[in-house]
């Protein structure tokens, strides 16, 4: 599976100067949504994912709102397992809402489309453990993080791809008077 070429295709991969999350600026950005919102793809994205882990034995797949929740569906869905999501709490963490049921001991694999620090996983998982739960695995469409992330459980990604970040204040792309965008 081609991932990156599926990006390219539904038009989810951006190139230009963009603002990242964290701060740092990069000529390169993945906007999954655009990607997810095709069923094919995402039921093919879902389907592999779901290979990387078809081991391990889960009640249900997390992932953070707003982009995980497609891709938790379509993983968990790929598993025969429940769908959870994630959301904001409004102090910098996450909770899962009344209703989205984790019983004490339930094993999870929690996923994102794209991991380059790990942070809203790691947060979506803190939730679910919150409740009981127990994360097995970590999976995602992108490994951007270097081989840097480390979830204290295996995590899988489809591909890892490595684009360039840089500090604001030492940005080629603002030297070049690129226009930067804001995602």
């Amino acid at each position: 599976m081609d991932v990156l070429q599926m990006y390219r295709e539904t038009g989810a991969l951006h190139e230009g100067h963009f603002l990242l999350r964290s701060g740092r600026h990069s000529p390169m950005f993945l906007q999954s949504v655009t990607l997810m919102q095709h069923p094919l793809y995402a039921e093919a994205i879902g389907e592999a994912i779901g290979k990387l882990f078809e081991d391990v034995g889960l009640e249900f797949v997390i992932g953070p709102a707003m982009g995980g929740v497609t891709l938790a569906f379509v993983v968990a869905r790929a598993l025969g397992v429940r769908s959870l999501f994630a959301e904001k709490d409004g102090a910098g963490g996450m909770y899962v809402r009344e209703g989205l049921t984790i019983h004490p001991g339930d094993r999870f694999l929690a996923v994102e489309d794209v991991i380059t620090t790990g942070g809203s996983v790691q947060r979506a998982i803190r939730a679910a453990e919150a409740k009981g739960g127990v994360c097995v695995g970590v999976g995602a469409i992108v490994d951007r993080s270097g081989g840097q992330a480390d979830f204290g459980v295996p995590f899988r990604a489809l591909t890892a791809l490595e684009f360039p970040t840089y500090d604001p204040s030492d940005c080629p792309l603002c030297r070049q008077g690129v226009p930067l965008r804001e995602i």
